[in-house]
């Protein structure tokens, strides 16, 4: 007979107390506990299935099998997953509500027409699914389409029908009947994930689940879903922009250093092959404020343009307002220049943005944060042929950056003339460039070089 009892589980983190408690003992968070009921049962219907013939081997016994990738037909995904998907791997993927998530799935499986594939979807019916794929004016006459939210009968639809390739959207509307509480609660997620993974690790199928995320950012569910997929890809951009960012937080079978970069049009998500030439403007000519740096996002090199504005503050009390970077690296950004170089900044209001609606975390960047800041305040415009890339110090050094050659690469193909570089390091082969580098040590040396012409 079934043992009936009640605990509460920490919406959070998965923790679980007797009683209610209105702090969490485990992550900190208040007023997390919900009740659930558990019903502990004999033996679990899902617990019982285990990979046929398994047995434990020595390494020297395993034979090394050359694992073939499924080709997803999506340069950008394909990059950001390492080649494709691996067969009994799982990919979760997050972001914001409206970011393209399931947008993005659906082209994926509609364009994979050589494989068979299941879109279970437990948000939209089979007609709202049709009306977004005539949208995306693609079809694929192996693409099988299911609205069920019951793990049991996912499963047992996928037995009768042994898909090449398994998609769930999403993974927080799925619930068992194993586990009496409300789907997307921690129990449901954690049960339903271990039955999918159970499932598609024995017959060797990759599954893509998308996942929501918490007002935080963060992937909703417990931790323990993070641990128990493959690979973890992470949606990131603002609604009101166009460009998408689709980052790897986390992957067994390739590098997490990889990005993909899309573009939100009437027709899905448009592959952005050379994001460089999108997100720089070449029609700022005569305007200040503008600079353009030679970033890397990942393992590719980018020019993306920096917009500063300076202006005296209003109030008296300045303000520092910063979108796409980091707001306390641009206050020690104008430290420096107050103490190391003498501008006077501190009563002056200090708006930064990075064009294109993207968050930028590479400090190679700062030299141009404060090309622009300079150029702003002082009303000279830079050249719009001219790049930057360099580390700035807390000493006012201009400090080495990683992949020098790739972002001088990318700055040339793109036509600038000139780019500045940080003299201090690796001995490296720029006599093959023909655009023009030039090598610069301090903050005030450098100042004195770019608006020597002004």
């Amino acid at each position: 007979m079934a043992k009936v009892k009640t605990v509460h589980v920490c919406q959070n983190c998965g923790n679980q107390s007797p009683k209610w408690v209105g702090r969490c003992t485990s992550c900190g968070e208040w007023n997390t506990f919900v009740e659930e009921v558990v019903v502990k049962e004999t033996k679990s219907p899902l617990s019982s299935r285990t990979a046929s013939g398994a047995k434990p081997q020595k390494l020297n016994e395993v034979g090394i099998e050359q694992i073939q990738r499924i080709d997803c037909y999506n340069e950008e995904l394909n990059r950001v997953l390492g080649g494709g998907l691996v067969p009994g791997s799982m990919v979760l993927i997050g972001g914001e509500p409206g970011i393209g998530k399931s947008t993005l799935v659906l082209q994926v499986a509609l364009d994979l027409k050589s494989r068979k594939i299941l879109y279970v979807s437990g948000e939209e019916s089979i007609q709202q699914i049709k009306i977004r794929a005539n949208r995306l004016k693609r079809e694929n006459e192996n693409c099988y389409f299911l609205s069920e939210t019951s793990l049991e009968n996912i499963i047992t639809h996928c037995e009768h029908l042994e898909p090449e390739v398994l998609v769930i959207d999403s993974i927080q509307t799925v619930a068992t009947a194993h586990i009496e509480s409300s789907p997307g609660s921690v129990s449901q997620i954690r049960e339903c994930t271990n039955g999918i993974l159970k499932f598609v690790k024995e017959r060797r199928i990759p599954a893509i689940l998308i996942g929501h995320i918490t007002k935080e950012g963060s992937l909703a569910g417990p931790k323990v879903l993070e641990h128990m997929v493959d690979t973890v890809l992470q949606f990131e951009g603002e609604n009101q922009y166009l460009y998408r960012i689709l980052r790897s937080i986390k992957n067994r079978f390739g590098s997490t250093s990889e990005l993909g970069i899309f573009e939100m049009n009437q027709e899905g998500m448009r592959e952005v092959s050379n994001p460089s030439e999108l997100l720089i403007n070449r029609d700022h000519k005569g305007l200040s404020g503008t600079a353009v740096a030679a970033a890397i996002e990942g393992n590719r090199p980018l020019l993306i343009e920096i917009q500063s504005l300076v202006s005296t503050a209003a109030y008296g009390t300045p303000q520092r307002s910063s979108t796409g970077f980091d707001l306390r690296r641009l206050n020690m950004l104008l430290a420096v220049l107050e103490k190391r170089a003498g501008f006077k900044l501190a009563a002056k209001d200090v708006f930064l943005n990075i064009a294109g609606g993207i968050k930028v975390d590479d400090p190679a960047i700062d030299l141009t944060v404060i090309s622009a800041i300079l150029s702003s305040n002082f009303d000279l415009a830079i050249d719009k042929e001219q790049c930057f890339a360099g580390e700035v110090g807390l000493s006012g050094e201009i400090r080495a950056v990683n992949r020098l050659e790739q972002r001088i690469a990318e700055a040339e193909k793109l036509g600038m003339k000139k780019i500045f570089v940080p003299k201090s390091g690796k001995n490296l082969n720029l006599s093959k460039f023909k655009i023009d580098i030039v090598a610069v040590d301090r903050v005030d040396d450098f100042f004195r070089r770019l608006f020597r012409k002004s």
